[in-house]
């Protein structure tokens, strides 16, 4: 794929944002941009041979404060793809282990002539601290349990390509609410986009006051599965959690995760999706995340085309 194919084929709007920060921010015509620039680079982010050097001269630097495999891989990849240079950050080792501030190692590492930031951090609001230090464009890559929109984007994505549509669609978001930034980005999203939206799990984990930003709640996963054309399968997040919010994850398991005898009772074309990392017998078994349902290895492979998508935006431009 040629960069002029790709300029042409694309529609004639405009990206008029410094930073992502938020998918709550975005109009359904920016999703949409962001998800029509992604769907041009699958087939780059599937194979190296296909790069498309639309960001040669422009440098990334990844600055991940807390643990990441998928996230932080596929945007020094998509970065890659589109030929710019890439740095990667971690805080073990660093400088700030000598009392060195957050936005001072920032400051420092943009000093040394990058051109955007891709950050996740455990606190909240982290990504819009830099935005508004930094000279260069900010991307959130996850900021403790508020939001994570490419992972949002690819989600949405990965449900677009397989059902060809986003509206009219019931798609239920299962697990650890409270303290998922995925389904903060994947509520915002699919509602811009004409889903129906259902959170379900625990009572201690998802709160009737969901309700007031217009979703469906529910603590009974096969009461609303008869209905659902995707289930979003998210892990319980222990780490986030001060007390247990159920009394053992055998009870979790037997009450929420997907399995063959859910699945059977399921649409016939049901999909099922899970952001990851995912721990097998506890909100998904084996089978069904192994099975012909299952696109949870799609959202990684969609993840690269999206990042490649932010990125190009972001840099480059006009779409």
């Amino acid at each position: 794929m040629s960069i002029d194919t790709l300029d042409r084929s694309s529609p004639p709007r405009q990206w008029t944002h410094r930073h992502l920060l938020s998918l709550e921010a975005l109009s359904a015509e920016e999703i949409t941009l962001v998800l029509d620039t992604a769907a041009g680079f699958k087939e780059a982010a599937r194979d190296a041979r296909h790069k498309i050097p639309l960001l040669a001269g422009k440098t990334v630097a990844n600055l991940f404060f807390e643990n990441s495999t998928r996230t932080r891989t596929s945007f020094a990849l998509a970065a890659r793809r589109l030929g710019a240079d890439t740095v990667d950050f971690s805080s073990s080792g660093s400088s700030l282990s000598k009392g060195e501030t957050f936005i001072d190692t920032a400051k420092n590492i943009e000093a040394m002539g990058v051109d955007l930031v891709v950050v996740r951090h455990r606190t909240p609001g982290t990504p819009q601290l830099l935005a508004q230090n930094l000279g260069v464009s900010v991307v959130n890559a996850g900021d403790g349990p508020h939001e994570h929109p490419t992972q949002g984007l690819l989600d949405v994505l990965t449900i677009r390509d397989r059902l060809g549509r986003v509206a009219g669609l019931t798609v239920a978001l299962v697990g650890d609410i409270q303290h998922s930034r995925t389904a903060r980005s994947n509520l915002w999203a699919l509602k811009r986009l004409g889903a129906h939206v259902i959170l379900c799990g625990p009572a201690t984990l998802v709160s009737k006051r969901w309700e007031e930003l217009d979703v469906e709640v529910c603590h009974n996963l096969d009461e609303i599965l008869p209905r659902c054309d995707v289930v979003n399968l998210l892990r319980i997040q222990f780490e986030r959690q001060a007390t247990a919010p159920f009394p053992s994850v055998r009870e979790y398991a037997h009450l929420y995760a997907m399995n063959g005898e859910r699945l059977a009772r399921a649409k016939e074309n049901i999909l099922i999706l899970a952001p990851g990392p995912i721990n097998r017998g506890v909100e998904v078994t084996p089978d069904v995340a192994d099975g012909p349902h299952s696109v949870i290895l799609e959202q990684v492979t969609n993840g690269v085309a999206v990042r490649m998508a932010v990125l190009k935006l972001l840099l480059g431009g006009r779409s």
